[in-house]
């Protein structure tokens, strides 16, 4: 039970300050003690009497916010869990398929939290499998076999209503626990910064619907974890090491001409992954093998990221989507260096491509699946790099290929403006990115100011 008839009510609290004085009443929940500010003795009268008049009539207290139950807004009236299916149901047309994944763990990890008592006759990991698999996934949750159908029951009988969050104290809770890995470590920070904007997503729904009076959680500076957007130096590739991993996946026995024309496009051209495997043959402009100019161009309109059938309206691994910060539709043009030209060009004539075909293929001529890319690049770290680089962050993530081919642009003296478009990025995000790794350039810069700044020429002789 949330509510309670054990209270008592005491005097007025009267506190003479500098500048004014304060009238506080006080009361106590089942033993929690609650205190109240006013600024007239007679709104703290009026209030008091008011709980009196309550714990009279016989009325139950909340213990959540240890006002009668006559105060209580909406939230009392309805369960945790009631209101999370809602807002996932409404928000679930608008997401896309990572975002859906996404805001599922986090209304899982915070219906754990706010249940009145721990499963005994289910395991904990089934009942959050059940919660961020079928509870909260539109398109799956009235197919939920019979086992997950009996967990979710039991969690909706034993959600906390809405009003739970009006109890600070419950909030805390809720923040340490979307903080908290299963083995008591604390999640990365942007992973919870990405957690809290998702409840504030949540909070807000509420406070639209008339749920939630005011959004509970904490606010302003502090109150989440400071996240860098900066790439860490210590994951880019220099010419060697990149020579080195990708004439290993060249050499791999199974599909490795093929996955290392994907790994240098990355390398070469800058390409996020999804949107490289997103690319036909017909979106690659090379130029004759006898021409003179060996640049090309790549054509990137469409990205295909990996995100899991459950969480797509189509029911494909892959989801379809438009470039990243751009509009729908939108295109933009990479170049292609000569020696991407060389690999691409016989890449797209030993597997005998065609202008519709995808660029670049699974063995069953489907797209490229993310385990295979990783498992790939995971084999030419391990056979390519010394034991301590393979330790290192170097070229730890496939995604490392395009930070090293963004900062090469960049430490090439390509002015940024030129890089973001080609990179798909506003200048402003590239700087805070990349602004670290720009490096080689210290000496003309000097050059440039030695001059410009030396006043020993100008200074009137002694």
């Amino acid at each position: 039970m949330d509510t309670t008839y054990d209270v008592r009510v005491y005097k007025i609290l009267t506190y003479k300050g500098k500048r004014r004085t304060t009238y506080t009443v006080r009361w106590e929940v089942e033993g929690k003690r609650y205190r109240e500010p006013f600024v007239t003795f007679a709104l703290a009268d009026a209030f008091r009497s008011e709980l009196i008049s309550s714990t009279r009539r016989g009325e139950a207290f909340s213990i959540a916010t240890g006002r009668p139950v006559s105060h209580r807004s909406k939230a009392a009236s309805m369960s945790w869990y009631d209101f999370a299916i809602q807002h996932m149901d409404a928000r679930w047309p608008r997401l896309a398929g990572n975002s859906r994944k996404n805001v599922a763990k986090t209304l899982m990890t915070t219906t754990v939290a706010l249940l009145r008592t721990q499963p005994t006759q289910f395991r904990p990991i089934d009942v959050r499998t059940a919660l961020r698999e079928w509870a909260f996934n539109a398109n799956r949750r009235a197919d939920a076999p019979p086992d997950v159908v009996a967990i979710l029951k039991w969690v909706e009988r034993n959600s906390l209503t809405m009003a739970s969050w009006e109890d600070p104290e419950k909030v805390e809770a809720v923040l340490t626990a979307i903080d908290t890995k299963l083995n008591g470590a604390p999640t990365a920070a942007w992973s919870q910064k990405r957690s809290r904007r998702i409840l504030n997503v949540a909070m807000k729904y509420a406070m639209q619907r008339n749920i939630l009076r005011t959004n509970p959680l904490p606010k302003g500076r502090g109150t989440a974890p400071k996240t860098s957007t900066a790439v860490d130096k210590r994951c880019l590739l220099n010419p060697s090491q990149a020579a080195a991993l990708l004439g290993w996946v060249r050499r791999r026995p199974r599909g490795g001409p093929r996955l290392h024309a994907f790994f240098a496009t990355l390398y070469y051209a800058g390409p996020r992954p999804e949107e490289a495997v997103a690319m036909r043959v017909r979106d690659v402009t090379l130029p004759d093998a006898d021409a003179e100019e060996q640049w090309g161009e790549l054509l990137l309109h469409t990205a295909q990221p990996e995100v899991g059938k459950q969480w797509t309206d189509t029911g494909e691994v892959h989801e379809e989507r438009h470039l990243k910060g751009r509009a729908q539709g939108d295109t933009r043009i990479v170049p292609c260096h000569p020696a991407l030209t060389r690999v691409l060009r016989e890449h797209i004539e030993a597997e005998k491509l065609k202008p519709g075909d995808r660029l670049f293929q699974a063995e069953n001529g489907g797209i490229l699946a993310g385990s295979v890319i990783r498992r790939a690049w995971g084999g030419a770290r391990k056979a390519s790099l010394s034991a301590d680089d393979y330790e290192s962050p170097t070229g730890k993530r496939v995604y490392d290929l395009r930070h090293t081919c963004l900062t090469t642009w960049l430490n090439s003296g390509i002015p940024p403006a030129q890089v973001a478009e080609w990179a798909g990025n506003s200048v402003a995000i590239l700087l805070a990115i990349y602004a670290r790794c720009v490096s080689g350039q210290l000496k003309d810069y000097q050059a440039r100011v030695e001059g410009v700044q030396d006043l020993s020429a100008l200074y009137p002789e002694a």
